[in-house]
C-alpha cells in the first residue's frame, strides 16, 4: 500500500494528484502554519478519496527559523531552516506507514529542494536505504525529485481547484507574502497562468 507525506503545499498536493497513493499522512510537528497546511491537505485527501492519517508531535522546542517561530540557528543557510527537518518527517510517515501496511512512503522533492541536503536524490536514497534496512518491507522515494514545482503541477495536470488549496507560507497560517514559501508560491501559480488577482 503506497502513502505520501502530504504537507498541504503545492509540490505535495501535485504529486498525490498524480501518484494517487492510498494513503496521505500529514504531519503537524509544531510549525506554526500547521493549520493551514492540515486544512489544504484534508481538502485535497477528502476530494481524492484518498485515507487521511494525522500525526501531532510538538517539536518546535527542537525547530529554528520561520517555520518554528524562532530566530533561525547559526547553522542555517535560510530563514526557514530546522535541523533534521527531513529526516523527522520521513521517519514519522515511516512509523506510521509500517502500521497501516504500508508499503512506500512517497516524498515531495523537487529540484529546488537540492539546495538543501535533506532535499537531494543522494539523502532520499539515504534514508530509503535506513529505512528499508531497518524494517525490510517499506521504501522511501521522491518521483518528482528531477522535476521543477511547474514541471511537477503539469506533469500531475492537478486542475487549479485543487492547487488552490496549497498552502505554502512559512510564517502563517494566512500567507505572509514575504517568506521564500509564498515567493515559490506566487511564482509557480503564475507561470501555470493561475497570477492572483
Amino acid at each position: 500500500m503506497k502513502a505520501i507525506l502530504l504537507s498541504g503545499g503545492m509540490d505535495s498536493i501535485a504529486l498525490t494528484y498524480w501518484k494517487r497513493p492510498e494513503i496521505a499522512i500529514t504531519l503537524d510537528y509544531g510549525q506554526v502554519c500547521a493549520d493551514a497546511e492540515l486544512e489544504a491537505a484534508s481538502r485535497v485527501a477528502a476530494s481524492l478519496s484518498c485515507r487521511h492519517e494525522i500525526i501531532r508531535i510538538d517539536c518546535r522546542s527542537l525547530g529554528s527559523g520561520d517555520l518554528a517561530g524562532r530566530t533561525v540557528h547559526a547553522l542555517g543557510a535560510t530563514q526557514e531552516w530546522w535541523p533534521y527537518r527531513n529526516q523527522l518527517l520521513i521517519t514519522l510517515a515511516a512509523m506510521r506507514a509500517i502500521e497501516i501496511d504500508g508499503t512506500e512512503v512517497m516524498v515531495a522533492c523537487v529540484a529546488s529542494d537540492g539546495n538543501y541536503r535533506d532535499g537531494t536524490p543522494e539523502f532520499i536514497e539515504r534514508m530509503n536505504e535506513l529505512v528499508s534496512f531497518q524494517e525490510g518491507e517499506l521504501r522511501v522515494t521522491a518521483p518528482a525529485i528531477g522535476m521543477t514545482t511547474v514541471e511537477l503541477a503539469r506533469k500531475a495536470q492537478v486542475p487549479f481547484d485543487l492547487l488552490a488549496w496549497a498552502h505554502s507560507c512559512h510564517c502563517s497560517n494566512l500567507a505572509c507574502g514575504n517568506c521564500r514559501g509564498c515567493f515559490k508560491h506566487q511564482v509557480a501559480m503564475e507561470t501555470l497562468g493561475h497570477g492572483y488577482y
